[in-house]
């Protein structure tokens, strides 16, 4: 299948060239997030990546949660002023009270079908109760 960011399809993209996870969070890279090159600075590729794991991991957890850990994260490729950053996760592991997740950020070139895998990463979300103390995470419910 196809990849889908912008519900475009994707072709050029094959099995194992496509993102894991399904799209989470999609942001365009503007001029005040990058540097005097153009390149958008890791730090901003990142917080989107926290942001749509703490959707995904909030969505799941029926509640609150906050991020533990950021496990090794390394750049292929730079994001470039008005790249599309297109971020996807998957629900790696759910234990008592974390969810760990794999996450994804590509970068849907400015004017362009091309599609970029720029970086990835595990990250651990932890469930809090409204006291802000680690709280089980409920058993999943099927639709």
């Amino acid at each position: 299948m196809a990849l889908k960011c912008n519900g475009l399809w994707r072709p050029e993209l094959t099995e194992e060239t496509k993102p894991i996870g399904e799209l989470t969070l999609r942001t365009l890279a503007m001029p005040a997030d990058a540097n005097a090159a153009g390149d958008i600075f890791g730090g901003w590729v990142m917080a989107q990546m926290d942001l749509s794991c703490g959707i995904r991991a909030a969505e799941r957890a029926r509640g609150r949660v906050v991020t533990a850990a950021v496990k090794e994260m390394a750049f292929a490729k730079p994001v470039k002023i008005g790249d599309t950053l297109c971020v996807y996760t998957h629900i790696e592991h759910v234990g008592r009270t974390s969810i760990t997740l794999k996450v994804e950020a590509w970068a849907q070139r400015y004017l362009s079908d091309l599609m970029e895998r720029v970086t990835h990463a595990d990250f651990v979300m932890v469930a809090l109760d409204k006291d802000g103390k680690p709280t089980p995470v409920p058993p999943e419910t099927r639709v």
